[in-house]
């Protein structure tokens, strides 16, 4: 009797969870608004308008963009919880500033999380696959051509969680997935600051898609590390100047 009960109320009317479903279904055909406006405050800290320790005003913001504050909050919120903003008591919530000491931290745990996927991802590449990260490579180029950085770091983004995700293995994907909000707020993954060409940073990802595309899981690994540890063959002239400022204080010494 209790399967009967249970089919007939299926049938005939939604009850529960399912008639919450039913109720609010219309507002999910379009975007939420609290979407819209997290895209929004997203690019701007990707892009630099939102600056590291700048306070984000709920209130302020909801006036601008003529919205009531609740979308605002919860925009805010997703923003902290991927590590973009940090909330300070009694102060409120303000765009993360970055260190060198975070960033060379985020590249520790990254270095051999990028060394793994890159070996897998050999071995269980597709032409498919290989197809979108030339995609994605051929993004980086037009975001150089159009000086947008912010462009340049979600291709560069999406070219590591793709390879992240094609050997099927969603414990790893999971691993980059907590990982990848901390690098982009740290900006570690498309640097902003780095001073180098732009074009060869893409041309190295070329580089690596052709490692995955040989199949040599060992070369695609140890190429891949090395450029999630920042040893790109790409030069950045603040390195050179970085070295330049150690070997003096080491000499003085």
């Amino acid at each position: 009797m209790a399967t009967t009960r249970q089919t007939r109320q299926t049938d005939d009317a939604p009850a529960g969870f399912a008639s919450t479903l039913a109720t609010n279904k219309d507002q999910f055909r379009n975007p939420l608004i609290s979407d819209r406006v997290y895209a929004l405050l997203r690019q701007a800290i990707v892009d630099g308008e939102l600056e590291p320790n700048e306070r984000v005003v709920e209130s302020e913001i909801a006036r601008r963009l003529g919205v009531s504050q609740a979308p605002v909050r919860e925009a805010v919120k997703q923003l902290a919880r991927e590590g973009l903003l940090t909330h300070i008591p009694r102060r409120g919530n303000f765009v993360v500033e970055i260190s060198e000491q975070d960033a060379e931290h985020a590249r520790q745990v990254r270095e051999p999380l990028e060394r793994l996927a890159a070996q897998l991802a050999a071995e269980h590449i597709t032409e498919e696959h290989l197809a979108a990260l030339d995609e994605l490579v051929e993004d980086m180029h037009r975001a150089v051509a159009l000086n947008d950085v912010g462009k340049f770091r979600d291709a560069d983004i999406a070219f590591h969680t793709l390879v992240s995700q094609v050997p099927g293995n969603p414990f790893l994907t999971r691993m980059w997935e907590v990982l990848e909000p901390s690098l982009r707020a740290l900006r570690a993954i498309a640097d902003p600051l780095f001073d180098g060409d732009w074009h060869a940073m893409a041309d190295e990802h070329s580089r690596l898609v052709s490692l995955l595309r040989e199949r040599d899981g060992e070369a695609a690994a140890e190429a891949f590390a090395a450029h999630a540890a920042g040893q790109s063959p790409v030069p950045d002239p603040r390195a050179q100047k970085k070295r330049a400022v150690r070997g003096s204080a080491s000499r003085k010494k």
